[in-house]
């Protein structure tokens, strides 16, 4: 019986890991800022909440500025999601998350007109009982749209070092393969040259190994 909680261990730190790997964890990622035309494109706007910003009502503004234009308002959510006439309407749809901690939207079927400054705001309103403090913070992404999708540098030295690294795979099992086999024919070889002096009698010790013959 004592060595059932070691049998148990292992699999009690796989829930630990597991559980804090599932955890809910907040980190203010910054968004992408190149969309390909005709395709939809998150903007993602993160404002990650304190803890004493738990109980905070949150207020989100998101404004588009196109180049040498003026800030206007397209997305707004405030208890409920409401989206101004603009180029984009019918064309936003909202991913925040429950906690309002994540506040992105997405363009549905970004065009080449859609590149331009996004600017997502948040507003924060302490819920306490004796004052209601406002925490505000702002997100600026500089989309830019393309009509086709170039290549990633990052994913192009990926691809390189792949070949490289199969390459380098092949020839090290080739290697040990010649190296395994001539291994192998050195034991062999050792081996049948054990067996014959094995069975190799000298002439002197055959005469000596005589059973002598009773009269």
């Amino acid at each position: 019986m004592a060595a059932l909680p070691r049998l148990l261990w292992p699999s009690s730190l796989v829930l630990v890991l597991w559980a804090g790997f599932c955890s809910a964890v907040c980190v203010e990622v910054p968004s992408e800022t190149e969309a390909v035309q005709g395709t939809d494109m998150k903007l993602l706007c993160i404002s990650c909440m304190k803890r004493e910003e738990v109980t905070a009502s949150t207020v989100v503004e998101w404004f588009y500025r196109p180049e040498g234009g003026k800030d206007e308002p397209i997305y707004e959510y405030r208890k409920t999601n409401h989206e101004f006439p603009s180029r984009f309407s019918g064309r936003i749809q909202w991913n925040g998350s429950k906690d309002m901690q994540d506040v992105s939207i997405t363009v549905v079927n970004v065009t080449l007109n859609d590149s331009g400054i996004y600017t997502c705001n948040i507003t924060r309103e302490f819920e306490f009982e004796i004052h209601r403090p406002l925490f505000t913070s702002s997100r600026l992404i500089h989309l830019t749209v393309v009509e086709e999708a170039g290549e990633d540098f990052t994913s192009v030295i990926s691809e390189i070092m792949m070949y490289i690294l199969l390459v380098f795979l092949t020839l090290w099992l080739l290697i040990e393969m010649v190296y395994c086999y001539r291994k192998v024919s050195k034991a062999e070889e050792a081996a049948q040259e054990n067996a014959t002096d094995y069975l190799a009698i000298p002439s002197e010790n055959k005469e000596n190994c005589a059973v002598p013959v009773e009269e």
